[in-house]
């Protein structure tokens, strides 16, 4: 298989002088013979234009890893299981159905052929007008090549997508194998007598028996005839095959219908008790179709409901101050009494539970509160022996800032974070449970996800909130999976001695065999050619995609409730996570994007129904907006180019279409491409200054919106107090000692009581202190309760001392002495009397003083010189920690001076190895560097080799190799990180690393020698 897939690559398909005569004309993308197009993938991505290489290296960064030393062999890699199966992953559902087409057509494809079996022989208008950027998304990523009446899909994909002859159905077409396929192995009699009972003349091999059956069930009038003459019940047993799963079990006595089909070769047996119909029959009956239904155009993301864009706004502001509270209040709870780190990592369920009721809400937005503090920097474990979670130095800065700028903090942490609070309480892989701040959190689509999300938020009309569920139909068809409209109609019971079954692999879809890429389930190489589990791999974990995505679905693979394998239900997870979180933090507003929202997304804040997305169209169709308006997501520019770089008119942007090859492939008067939508693999993840940046700016457009903090309460005769809204820092400080909080909202709370004025007095406060305080941030008079309150707490507060014997209790009343030896609650204190005013106590003084309390007395600690001790709540902090990075998925997107010098690289490898000359001057030769070793100081080589990584420009450099002689290398700096120089060498026409401890200077080219 390898040597054919190499093949595929390397050696023309035609070695004819037309072939030839084509690969010298290049590629013209009509395909109107044999040798128009071109001859192999190889051929085809020599004819390309840098751009375009580039386009499919951006597209597929594997392919990077190493840099490909030529053309052939980005070829051969672009053909690789892992690969191909990673790039189909990245797939919209228009284009895996297009792949799919491709996948049971003829090899090579006519575009009119492909065309029919995606919009059936009445060419549905949508489907053909999206059919070239399908094309043209194929061709991009190099999974289809050839000119438009020749058109390959690479061996590999059709290896995955295509039906077996006696394995599943094609994945989501519901196609069974081709009557080729099919018969293999039958015996030449058997053949002789199908061809007898449909009519047909006898033929004297099995070759031209299959050739001549095959003609028939492709010819439509001979067909219309062969089936006009069938019983109602045959038709009826077709119905129920005709789009899948295209196997059935059969008796061992099968009724009269079953035999008429099985007699003129519409049912073929594969098996014991098992016949399939055949991939041509099948054709005919749906009308040429290869999906039941297609999906070219993604689904809307519908409205559910309309506000004011001003509410919206003002509810998010609203969200976004609770959420800047929470996270405080969270961090205030723990710099004195931070849980416990488990052993293997993370919060007890008991703490948790702890820090639920504190915040007075549930564990998991409790969860969601901890991990953002945790991913923002100011929450970490101490280190201790004691090992406990405590705020950083960090939060003393974040609690300083104004309230807009806290809450950028936290979204700006919450954007780019992998960690996710959602999974929290289930399993990892080895049925360890998954705690908060513990390990095994990262979920690396997490990113994507949110971005995407908020993304098509943005599609919508300022105001309008989207019905969740178009949301994640929207997301899935992105991703490449079916709906569960589009997946193949399961067959009910049938009569006449068949029903449609299991057998051999009825109704299962093809997995992605050896696979490494993400949403891979266990990733297992067990798999057999065309997709079909065994052995070990037939119980191994689930492919992406469930019972609506079969193409997906590996045998027993395990699916959710919901149909999806455990990746798509993950992703699905995640869409739904980000709807909840970012409603928590305020970033939505009754469901809708708020104005500060979209700026966070990079998007001018609109507050009315004007355009907002910076040049974009804004809706779906059937969207908010009304039926028959189309939205251009994020990624497709107002022109009409989709994010693939393909021009809606069907030609070639700058750098897409090969040279005399359309951007769609099609055939001389395929309708023009449409701008597309965004591709599922276009995401680009921005950088975290670019997140900083724009929270910050989103954190201005909040800021009018936010409530002034109060310098005052409304004390209430009930012992309570009122503030109407949010407090200075100072007065919540305090009022956080002095009262309890009874409840939050609008307006918070306090209840003033007997311990809480106690703590306040205990904290080194008097009397005097409290009232005057009251006083001053009262806007009502002082209730005579509450100073009544005070003063006899304050009267009864220190009269007992309680000092350190084990310890002692002191008190210049000997008669409340006496009453606390005969109260009967004192009798676990083992109390005895020393002097007439001194008790001795066997427990320590912090116990004793707890126990006093209890019993209603009021006392206060002491030191040893008798003084009064003031106590305050201790204040741990960590030493300075770093936030926690995200842990990216897969390879880093390359940018435009790594593509761009890779491509580079390749040219000149193909060009060596083909022997032609180099393109300066026609003489090949390498530069010279003139004069002796560059030499410079460590610090001015490191500033010019960053500011040649900047601009783009050559240098000479002076080196020493790993065998230590002296060289001179002309090169271009990629980039300058971790003490290694990625740069383009001119001498050496490749990509190459230069470690900077082994350069020795730098220096600038002439003019001449660049």
């Amino acid at each position: 298989m390898t040597t054919e897939r190499n093949g595929e690559a390397r050696v023309p398909a035609e070695t004819g002088p037309a072939g030839r005569a084509g690969a010298a004309g290049g590629s013209t993308g009509t395909g109107a013979g044999a040798g128009a197009g071109p001859r192999t993938l190889a051929e085809e991505l020599r004819s390309r234009g840098d751009g375009e290489l580039a386009e499919l290296l951006r597209a597929r960064p594997d392919l990077l890893s190493p840099v490909p030393g030529d053309l052939t062999q980005l070829a051969t890699r672009a053909v690789n299981r892992a690969s191909v199966a990673r790039a189909l992953e990245q797939l919209d559902r228009f284009a895996v159905q297009t792949a799919e087409a491709l996948a049971v057509a003829p090899d090579p494809c006519a575009y009119d052929t492909l065309l029919t079996l995606m919009a059936g022989e009445d060419r549905e208008e949508t489907v053909a007008a999206e059919l070239p950027r399908a094309v043209t998304t194929l061709r991009t990523r190099a999974l289809l090549w050839g000119g438009g009446d020749r058109l390959h899909l690479v061996r590999t994909a059709r290896e995955l997508l295509a039906p077996a002859a006696t394995g599943p159905a094609a994945p989501s077409t519901g196609l069974g194998p081709a009557v080729s396929e099919a018969t293999a192995g039958m015996s030449p009699g058997r053949l002789q007598q199908i061809l007898a009972t449909a009519g047909l003349p006898t033929t004297h091999d099995s070759v031209t028996a299959v050739e001549a059956l095959t003609a028939l069930f492709t010819d439509r009038e001979r067909m219309a005839g062969l089936l006009g003459e069938a019983p109602p019940e045959a038709l009826r047993v077709l119905d129920r095959l005709v789009w899948g799963p295209p196997y059935g079990q059969v008796p061992a006595d099968p009724g009269p219908a079953v035999r008429w089909l099985v007699a003129r070769g519409l049912l073929l047996p594969t098996a014991p008790g098992t016949v399939v119909l055949p991939r041509e029959v099948a054709l005919h009956l749906r009308g040429g179709r290869a999906h039941r239904i297609p999906e070219p155009l993604p689904p809307p993301v519908e409205s559910a409901a309309q506000y004011s864009p001003r509410s919206v706004d003002s509810a998010g502001a609203g969200q976004a101050f609770t959420a800047i509270g929470t996270v405080d209040d969270l961090l205030h709870a723990w710099e004195t009494a931070g849980p416990a780190v488990l052993r293997a990592g993370g919060v007890s369920i008991r703490d948790l539970k702890r820090t639920a009721a504190a915040l007075d809400t549930d564990e998991a937005t409790a969860v969601f509160w901890i991990e953002l503090a945790y991913a923002a920097g100011l929450l970490a474990s101490d280190g201790t022996t004691d090992e406990r979670f405590v705020p950083t130095p960090a939060y003393d800065d974040w609690r300083a800032r104004p309230a807009q700028e806290r809450w950028a903090a936290l979204v700006a942490a919450w954007l780019p974070a992998t960690r996710t609070a959602g999974v929290v309480g289930g399993h990892d892989a080895k049925g360890r449970a998954l705690t908060v701040l513990g390990p095994g959190l990262d979920r690396s689509q997490a990113p994507e996800m949110r971005h995407r999300t908020l993304d098509l938020l943005a599609t919508l009309p300022p105001g309008a909130a989207p019905r969740p569920e178009s949301v994640l139909a929207r997301l899935r068809w992105e991703r490449g999976v079916a709906s569960a409209a589009g997946g193949g109609a399961g067959a009910g019971t049938v009569t006449g001695g068949f029903a449609p079954g299991t057998g051999t692999g009825a109704g299962a879809g093809a997995g992605y065999g050896g696979g490494t890429g993400p949403g891979y389930g266990d990733g297992s190489r067990d798999r057999a050619v065309h997709g079909a589990p065994s052995g070990r791999a037939a119980t191994a974990g689930a492919r992406r995609g469930g019972a609506a995505d079969g193409w997906r679905t590996a045998g027993t693979a395990p699916v959710s409730a919901r149909g999806l394998s455990s990746a798509e239900e993950l992703r699905t997870r995640l869409t739904e996570w980000t709807l909840r979180e970012a409603e928590l933090l305020g970033v939505t507003g009754r469901g809708a994007l708020s104005a500060h929202g979209r700026v966070l997304l990079g998007l001018p804040a609109a507050t009315d129904g004007t355009d907002t997305t910076d040049g974009t169209d804004t809706t779906d169709t059937g969207g908010a907006d009304g039926p028959g308006r189309r939205t251009a997501p994020p990624g497709t520019s107002a022109s009409g180019t989709s994010a693939s770089g393909t021009s809606a008119s069907g030609t070639a942007s700058p750098g897409t279409a090969a040279s005399g090859t359309t951007a769609s492939g099609a055939a001389p008067g395929a309708p023009a491409a449409s701008a597309g939508p965004r591709p599922a693999g276009a995401f680009a993840p921005r950088s975290v200054t670019e997140i900083a940046a724009c929270a910050a700016r989103a954190a201005e457009v909040l800021a009018p919106l936010l409530p002034e903090p109060l310098d005052h309460v409304l004390l209430q005769a009930d012992l309570t107090a009122v503030a109407p809204g949010p407090l200075e820092r100072p007065l919540a400080e305090t009022l956080d000692v002095l009262a309890e909080i009874e409840s939050k909202g609008g307006a918070t709370v306090y209840r003033f009581t007997p311990d809480s004025v106690r703590r306040a007095l205990d904290s080194g406060r008097t009397a005097e202190d409290l009232h005057a305080f009251l006083t001053e941030h009262s806007r009502t008079p002082v209730p005579q309760p509450l100073s009544y309150l005070i003063d006899d707490v304050a009267r009864r507060h220190g009269h007992l001392r309680v000092g350190a014997a084990s310890a002692y209790v002191r008190c210049e009343d000997d008669g409340m002495l006496a009453e606390i030896l005969a109260d009967k609650r004192s009798e676990g204190l083992r109390l005895r009397r020393l002097a007439p005013t001194v008790l001795a106590a066997e427990l320590d003084p912090s116990a004793l003083l707890t126990r006093l309390r209890e019993m209603g007395y009021a006392p206060a600690a002491e030191s040893a010189e008798g003084d009064v001790l003031i106590t305050r709540p201790g204040v741990h902090r960590t030493p300075p920690r770093t936030p926690p990075a995200p842990v990216a998925e897969g390879l880093p997107v390359p940018d435009d001076t790594l593509l761009t010098a890779t491509v580079r690289a390749v040219r000149a490898g193909d060009r060596a190895a083909s022997g032609e000359p180099g393109p300066a001057g026609g003489a090949g030769a390498p530069p010279r560097a003139p004069g002796g070793l560059p030499r410079s100081t460590p610090g001015d080589t490191l500033a010019a080799l960053q500011a040649a990584a900047l601009t783009g420009s050559p240098v000479w450099i002076g080196c020493i190799t790993a065998e230590g002689a002296a060289d001179r290398r002309l090169i271009a700096p990629v980039r300058v990180e971790s003490g290694v120089v990625t740069a383009y060498d001119h001498t050496a026409e490749e990509v190459r690393t230069y470690p900077l401890h082994r350069i020795t200077g730098v220096a600038e080219p002439s003019g001449g020698e660049i």
